[in-house]
Formats: structure tokens, C-alpha cells, sequence
């Protein structure tokens, strides 16, 4: 793991006093981290973001609250479309959650600003779980069955000069990332990495990594990336 960050060191800007229904994926050391990356991008009266994979609302939420024109969150889970329509109501700011495939719902739109914490920890299973709080992480054998589908769809959805900013695990491959936004034909890179400790869900799955050849042995801890793509 190269250059990383204490998340003590990632500012909590995200706001505070959030509800979430069960199964709903609660802010983490991700969703700091990308909250500080969101910090350091130009949000004002003339920007329209979206957020894939709201969760909470909590990303979205503090793009409204730093002023964005318009903010739509999407959610494939309903728990967590409520759970964020609760919260934007809680703090009074403008949101527009939808419930859905983020492609689908977005069809034809485009945006200044996407930002995603997609599901990306590699599960055994080939599909996407239908239902439950695993929708919030697993992402089939290499965890980029979410990630590459964003990355696809990404200079569909930004305006020309519109920022991409993902997060996802170092397990899941920075580079191959950069390298199919490159694709696209925007300009990627990794801006921000951390250094965060296993949770629970890598925790009871170490055997199957190490067998996929994704952690080592005495492995305890996971870099977190964020990936920044501009549409030229």
C-alpha cells in the first residue's frame, strides 16, 4: 500500500444526526474519505450532481448543502431510498431520490458531478445479491461488477469539463479503473488512498481471498481509493 492515510486525517464533513433503516449501509471510512475528495471539488448555484448508491443520503446531502443547483441520489435498495428521503427531510435540504438502476434512471440526463461508493468487496457469488444489506458491498469474484458498469456509463452521464469521483478497495484493482476511464476518454487517476483496518465482512471471507490470491496471509489491513475522471 503506498502513501497512506489515517482516517483520523480525513475531515468528517458529512452531516451529522443521519437515521438509516436496517440494512442500510451506515457512513464509513469510505465515505469520509470520498466526502474529502468531494470537499475539494467546485460545488455552486450552476451544479448538477448525482450520487449512485446513496445509502443514507449522506454524499448527496452535503453536496446540497454546499449549494448545488440540483442533487439526485439513486439507490437500487428501497430501505435505503427511504432512509435517504428521511434524512434530506431531517435537514430540510433539496434531494431527489430515486429507486432504481442508476442507468436507467439517468437515461438521457448528465451531470457536472457523479460521485459513487459503489459496492466493490469480491463476494464467491456470480450475480448481485437481490436483496439484503449485502447489496451495499458485495461485488461478484474481483468486486467490480458496479465498477465497471460506472465506468462504462460515465462519459454518458458527465457534461463536457463534468468530474467522476468513485471510491472502492485497492483490492478491486486502482489501475484497471484508470485505465477503463482512460478508455472513455477521460483523464483518470488515483487522488487519495487510506489505510483502514479489515471489517467484518473481509474478516469471515479471508480464506476465499487468499485462495483468489486477493489478500496475503497475515493481510490486516485495506487501501481505499478514490478515483477522480474529468470528461474532457
Amino acid at each position: 500500500m503506498s502513501d497512506p492515510t489515517s482516517t483520523a486525517l480525513i475531515p468528517r464533513t458529512l452531516p451529522g444526526g443521519l437515521v438509516a433503516l436496517p440494512s442500510v449501509y451506515r457512513p464509513q471510512a469510505d465515505t469520509r474519505l470520498l466526502a474529502a475528495a468531494l470537499a475539494q471539488e467546485e460545488i455552486g448555484p450552476l451544479t448538477d450532481v448525482l450520487e449512485i448508491g446513496t445509502g443514507t443520503g449522506a454524499l448527496a446531502l452535503y453536496a446540497a448543502r454546499r449549494g448545488a443547483a440540483t442533487v439526485t441520489a439513486v439507490d437500487v435498495s428501497w430501505p435505503a431510498v427511504a432512509t435517504a428521503r428521511m434524512n434530506a427531510l431531517l435537514h430540510r435540504l433539496p434531494l431527489r431520490v430515486l429507486h432504481g438502476d442508476f442507468a436507467e434512471r439517468t437515461c438521457g440526463r448528465r451531470f457536472d458531478l457523479v460521485v459513487t461508493n459503489p459496492p466493490y468487496v469480491p463476494a464467491p457469488g456470480t450475480r448481485l445479491p437481490p436483496r439484503g444489506a449485502e447489496r451495499a458491498w458485495d461485488a461478484g469474484p474481483d468486486g467490480r461488477m458496479v465498477i465497471d458498469r460506472i465506468c462504462a456509463a460515465a462519459a454518458a452521464l458527465l457534461r463536457p469539463g463534468g468530474v467522476l469521483l468513485m471510491v472502492h478497495s485497492g483490492m478491486c484493482g486502482a489501475q484497471t479503473t484508470v485505465d477503463r476511464l482512460t478508455g472513455e476518454g477521460m483523464a483518470a487517476g488515483v487522488t487519495a488512498r487510506a489505510s483502514v483496518p479489515w471489517g467484518p465482512v473481509l474478516r469471515s471471507r479471508r480464506a476465499w481471498l487468499e485462495r483468489r490470491g486477493l489478500a496475503d496471509a497475515d493481510e490486516q489491513r485495506e487501501e481505499l481509493v478514490v478515483i477522480r475522471a474529468r470528461n474532457p
